[in-house]
């Protein structure tokens, strides 16, 4: 079971934390809004009860009554020494804004604490915008799962990042991903 871990955003307000029980039906709503595939409320419910090797994180901002609203999550898989992230997702109102990146930074750092030395993930060939994400991060194009998704039978990337260790630690700990790359 993952620790609870508490995350601030600067002035936006956001707060990333360890996923619970209840927000199980925000995460889920969450994900059909963001996903052509997405996963079932057992599938969570199973990941975060049932999955050792799973860590949940969500991203939630007070509304205007204060109430806390649920606006992105991630799924990592703790595999041996690899992390696998296995799906990463901002309501599109908040897209933009940096959440999906601290909700990364949060899911590898505790991904690292816990023994990755490497993470990996997929990605659909069209979406662009997500692989600089990732690129950022120091993911690269290792390979391509021809017709890997069943909606529409797109492609996906296979990226990684090796390397993982206490100075890619303090390098998430020191927001360098905020950065942009030089050009």
């Amino acid at each position: 079971m993952q620790a609870e871990v508490q995350m601030a955003m600067g002035e936006t307000g956001i707060i990333i934390r360890s996923m619970r029980m209840e927000d199980i039906p925000q995460v889920v709503v969450l994900d059909r809004m963001s996903f052509s595939l997405p996963w079932t409320e057992s599938a969570y419910r199973y990941e975060l009860t049932e999955n050792s090797m799973s860590q949940l994180w969500v991203a939630e901002q007070p509304d205007r009554d204060g109430q806390n609203c649920l606006v992105g999550m991630i799924v990592i898989w703790l595999i041996l020494d690899e992390a696998h992230v296995a799906t990463l997702a901002v309501h599109p109102e908040y897209r933009r804004l940096g959440i999906a990146a601290s909700l990364l930074a949060a899911g590898l750092s505790a991904a690292i604490r816990s023994g990755a030395v490497q993470a990996t993930l997929e990605v659909r060939a069209s979406n662009l915008s997500a692989q600089l994400l990732y690129q950022r991060f120091g993911f690269e194009m290792v390979g391509l799962r021809r017709r890997y998704y069943r909606d529409n039978n797109e492609d996906a990337w296979i990226m990684t990042v090796s390397g993982l260790d206490d100075q890619y630690l303090a390098w998430l700990a020191a927001q360098s991903w905020k950065r942009k790359p030089a050009e």
